[in-house]
């Protein structure tokens, strides 16, 4: 993406600072790991409460905008307002939305509509995953003594669908869970031969966050799924993979995540089963 070309929406500004990350000078990592992780400050605070928030100038503000090819600060903030926008939406609204467009609502293509995002996910995860990186993950997986799976409110159903299929095919595991209010017990069970295996997108399930956290500060190792560099689950993982699901009419698709976590759950018992022949 060219300078004069910046990104418009929040999930693909989140691409190019990931794929900036490792380049970006000092204050504006800065700058950027605290508007990722406040992007309702950056879309309705002022230059000033921004800049004293992330303890940098109001300078070095408008030097992070024009650096991802935005015209200046406030320009770059627009993306963090559609952003809350777009999150607020409630799912009745979501649907009024559709009801509002003459075509959408018609079931095919609405149908097209979620497939060609799910298509869309995939080819991008296909284009970035890191295989070295993939297989790595997989072999810290086998060696856990149980391998517990963090992953709550939107990512759930990824976490439940690991936890079944690791059942199935005979891996020790423990899906976390927030019924009953046991989930950091639970949690306070790993150790150091146990991996922790975290999901979560923006605006990233506090849980989710805090109960890695608390595992990783015990010496317990982590592998997240997540969405950007800037992710509170990107430090305390050992390895970390990046999925950027696309959306149509507001719904996020999982197809990209799923498929991820399907390769996750069969090479690990593969290389279990092998392990053992």
């Amino acid at each position: 993406m060219s300078l004069t070309d910046p990104p418009r929406d929040f999930q693909s500004l989140q691409q190019l600072i990931a794929e900036r990350a490792q380049d970006l000078p000092k204050r504006l990592a800065q700058v950027a790991g605290y508007a990722l992780g406040n992007p309702d400050e950056i879309a309705f605070g002022t230059a000033a409460s921004i800049a004293e928030a992330s303890s940098v100038q109001p300078s070095t503000l408008v030097r992070f905008a024009q650096s991802l090819g935005f015209q200046g600060f406030s320009d770059l903030q627009d993306v963090f307002r559609s952003r809350l926008r777009e999150r607020v939406l409630s799912y009745d609204e979501r649907l009024s939305h559709l009801r509002a467009d003459d075509k959408a609502h018609k079931a095919s293509l609405m149908f097209a509509g979620f497939a060609e995002a799910a298509e869309h996910s995939i080819r991008e995860l296909r284009l970035r995953l890191d295989g070295d990186k993939l297989e790595e993950a997989v072999k810290l997986l086998a060696k856990a003594e149980t391998i517990y799976l963090v992953g709550l409110r939107r990512s759930f159903p990824i976490s439940s669908y690991m936890s079944y299929a690791f059942g199935k095919l005979g891996v020790k595991n423990q899906l976390i869970g927030a019924t009953g209010g046991l989930a950091a017990e639970d949690v306070s069970f790993a150790t150091p031969q146990d991996v922790i295996m975290a999901i979560s997108f923006t605006p990233y399930a506090s849980e989710t966050v805090k109960l890695t956290q608390s595992a990783h500060g015990r010496g317990v190792p982590v592998v997240s799924i997540t969405d950007s560099a800037f992710s509170p689950l990107a430090p305390v993982s050992k390895l970390w993979f990046e999925v950027t699901e696309s959306h149509f009419e507001g719904f996020r698709s999982l197809s990209a995540t799923l498929a991820l976590a399907m390769t996750f759950t069969v090479a690990v018992a593969e290389r279990r089963s092998a392990s053992k022949g």
